[in-house]
């Protein structure tokens, strides 16, 4: 076997600077480019690219399967990637290039077997990228870490169970323990695992959405009773207005553009706000049209773009709800006033506070124009029924809980709530990791839930909050937690400040991880460590009662099953649910909790859940509907589990946003060919970037105030909350179509810059849409690259 080309990624314990080019994809030695790129979202692009995919993979029989398999109701598989509701229709292709790479990737036929692990040392593949690492292939048995070789050896289910409930178990309590959560874990591995923790005696259940969207559940919690969007896939299909709010759409949540495309078709407006113009904001091929793909025919997929800057969406909504308010004065019809005396609270207030809100303040805070914002404002005023979508680039703030409250002011004005074509509708960026929360993975969990479970399960859970992932960082780094259990992901890639998180892992009494794939969380561990690998979603799941489905949650709160098609990648790997089964027999192993018979037939697990789960009731006959089942949204039926029972407005104060001299708001972000931590390589398509990762993007006018040309390298230095400085050297500036006082550059490299006091106060979500950065020349020639023609 060929050894992995070394990367960037030394251990935390060495000095070893920053190569200037590199970063986590595969870093060949092509030369790195930058080039405009005008075609539209999705087609032939999305075409080619997926043809590529499947030849490097040589999958050219199981991805076609696959393909045809995906989304599918009445056997077929949930894709693994976003979050984005099946088809309604019978779509026969409802997949996306995205969903292709990701299903392939787990498809690949390269195995990550014991020969591996005995050829290189931990140490070693510590240095390898995390490209290198994944592209090991899949993982085919349980290992685990010799400290006296350094390598990883095999061992047995038995004794790696074992090793986990021993260690548990010798804990002075259970608090000293956290098990986090990535969003691909499905509905019944994630009823077990919250179970299991609470069953042991811990609330400390980290998932990926405390990176995420943790703004956005509190935010909605607190605003409407619930912390889920209201809207469906039928709302986007009738709405007269769209809103997509820090969404880039196009490589995060591509089957989007077909609701947008449908959209503009049907004569809505579709308005994206976005300090960058990401391709989903521009137009768009879909690539199961086939008679646009053959004519090249594309379809707009916006009627109007506002950039603001990082930060800038609260301005931006309270413009608009100033100038309806005003509009107001003379059209009695630009406010809901019996939807807002029937069922909102707050509504004075929030109306004195738009007034005394100075326009110039709301063009300062949003960079935009008044007029701009006036734009905004009619098509939210004209339109009937308006629906607002965001991600990340809002939830990732200091202030995004207020932004998402701001979001509920705005459609509340004009009654957007509990009708057709209108509401909330957040953008979930992982398979279930709605899912994860609905079934129980949330550190702070209602006392409702908590008196179900007990009910239901026959044990005391306890009932203090738990750990969220910056509070298990921290816990890790202090030694008062002493065990991480990690379902999926790559926790150490995707956390805030890199080193600091290392740190804390290896700090660990014992790391344990459930993957797939071979991942930076693997060489960075405690001092005992177990990589337990599990089936994948596309691969069937046998157990003693015969073929297992799962079921998964899409952002809009459809649930639906979800059936592996292919054989596992080896006759070692047990399913997810069969693992933490095995783990929490062994750690409770007086339990009475049935763990093996709820493994032998998951319609057992379904049966728990329907009574421990408010609005799972009858979860097997639901589930297997042709489409599955909604679950309740009472907000959606003008129910609110609010102080006042009525939708209640947020007052909170506009932020200040506007970085202070020679300071740049860096926002991270992925690339096209990237899903999550997982690069697939070093292009950027929709960006128009080839061959590199480790880059800056900023507006041209910055760069000349700062003496930088375009292409040549520079020095990046982060000043967290705390007053510490964390840098990255000799990456390359590229100018980028964004406003002055913008930045942004791929996660996870640029993780780095994020300090561990660098989370929200609102949400203790990590700012990884707002990191305050200067750029400096370095001095150092870069090396060619080809840019744009001027």
């Amino acid at each position: 076997m060929a050894t992995p080309q070394a990367g960037r990624n030394l251990p935390a314990d060495t000095d070893a600077p920053l190569p200037p080019e590199g970063g986590e994809g595969p870093a060949d030695e092509a030369t790195p480019s930058q080039r405009h790129y005008h075609h539209p979202a999705a087609g032939w692009g999305a075409a080619k690219s997926v043809t590529h995919v499947l030849a490097k993979e040589h999958a050219f029989v199981d991805g076609p399967r696959a393909i045809f398999r995906m989304n599918h109701e009445n056997g077929g598989f949930d894709c693994p990637g976003c979050a984005w509701p099946d088809d309604t229709k019978g779509l026969k292709l409802d997949i996306c290039e995205n969903g292709i790479k990701h299903v392939t990737w787990e498809m690949t036929p390269k195995r990550a077997g014991r020969e591996l692990f005995a050829q290189h040392s931990v140490s070693e593949m510590a240095t390898w990228t995390d490209f290198a690492l994944e592209d090991t292939g899949r993982l085919t048995e349980p290992m685990v870490y010799n400290p006296e070789t350094d390598h990883y050896e095999p061992i047995t289910w038995k004794a790696a169970f074992e090793l986990v409930g021993r260690e548990l178990r010798a804990l002075d309590e259970p608090n000293e323990a956290s098990f986090y959560t990535s969003g691909r874990l499905g509905n019944e591995a994630t009823f077990l695992y919250q179970l299991w923790a609470r069953e042991f005696g811990t609330n400390n259940l980290p998932d990926c959405s405390n990176m995420c969207h943790e703004a956005s559940g509190r935010a909605l919690t607190a605003a409407l009773g619930t912390g889920k969007g209201t809207a469906d896939l039928a709302d986007w299909e009738s709405a007269d207005a769209l809103f997509i709010m820090g969404v880039n759409a196009a490589s995060n949540a591509p089957r989007m553009l077909t609701a947008l495309a449908e959209a503009y078709d049907r004569g809505a407006q579709i308005v994206h706000v976005n300090p960058l113009v990401e391709a989903a904001a521009t137009r768009t091929i879909v690539p199961h049209d086939f008679l646009d793909m053959a004519l090249f025919k594309s379809t707009r997929t916006s009627t109007l773009n506002l950039q603001v800057r990082a930060g800038g969406d609260m301005a931006l909504l309270r413009g608009i709800a100033k100038a309806v308010l005003e509009e107001s004065a003379t059209d009695p019809n630009a406010l809901d006033r019996v939807f807002i005396d029937r069922h909102t609270h707050g509504f004075e207030e929030y109306r004195a506070l738009c007034e005394a809100t100075p326009w110039e303040e709301l063009e300062r805070q949003s960079g935009l124009s008044r007029r701009d914002i006036l734009k905004a404002a009619q098509v939210y005023s004209r339109a009937d029924r308006t629906l607002i979508s965001w991600c990340l680039g809002v939830s990732q703030h200091e202030h995004g809980v207020d932004t998402v409250r701001e979001i509920v002011n705005v459609l509340l004005l004009r009654g957007n709530l509990g009708r057709e074509g209108a509401g909330p509708s957040p953008v979930r960026g992982h398979s279930n990791v709605q899912g994860n929360r609905t079934c129980g993975i949330d550190h702070r969990p209602e006392p409702e839930f908590l008196d179900m479970l007990a009910e239901a399960c026959g044990i005391d859970p306890p009932r203090e909050h738990g750990l969220d992932t910056v509070g298990t960082i921290a816990a890790m780094h202090e030694g008062k937690v002493k065990v991480f259990v990690g379902m999926g992901g790559n926790f150490v890639m995707a956390a805030p400040d890199t080193p600091y998180t290392s740190e804390a892992m290896r700090k660990c009494e014992l790391t344990v991880q459930v993957s797939t794939k071979l991942n930076r969380s693997h060489v960075v561990h405690g001092r005992k460590a177990l990589i337990l690998p599990c089936l994948g979603r596309t691969e069937k799941d046998h157990q003693r009662r015969g073929l297992q489905s799962t079921s998964v949650e899409d952002s809009m709160s459809m649930v639906h099953l979800s059936v592996g098609m292919k054989r596992p990648a080896s006759p070692h790997l047990l399913s997810e649910p069969a693992i933490i089964a095995g783990m929490a027999r062994a750690t409770l192993p007086d339990s009475a909790t049935p763990w093996e018979e709820y493994i032998e037939d998951y319609d057992r697990i379904r049966d728990t859940m329907s009574v421990a789960l408010d609005g799972f009731e009858d979860f097997n006959r639901r589930v297997r509907l042709p489409l599955g089942f909604r679950i309740k949204q009472p907000a959606r039926e003008l129910i609110f589990f609010t102080p006042s029972q009525r939708a209640e407005f947020s007052a909170a104060p506009l932020p200040d946003v506007v970085p202070g001299e020679d300071v740049l708001i860096l926002q991270t972000m992925r690339s096209h060919d990237q899903w999550n931590t997982t690069v697939y390589s070093d292009d950027d398509r929709y960006r128009g970037i080839k061959n590199l990762r480790t880059l800056i993007l900023m507006n041209a006018a910055d760069m000349r105030a700062r003496g930088i040309s375009p292409g040549s390298l520079v020095d990046i230095a982060a000043t967290s909350k705390d007053g510490s400085i964390r840098t990255l050297n000799e990456y390359r500036a590229l100018a980028y179509d964004m406003p002055r006082g913008c930045a942004a550059g791929y996660m996870p490299e640029m993780n780095v810059l994020i300090g561990k006091a660098d989370y929200s106060a609102q949400s203790d979500q990590p700012l990884m849409k707002n990191v305050r950065v200067k750029v400096t020349p370095s001095g150092v020639p870069a090396p060619p690259m080809v840019l744009p023609a001027s």
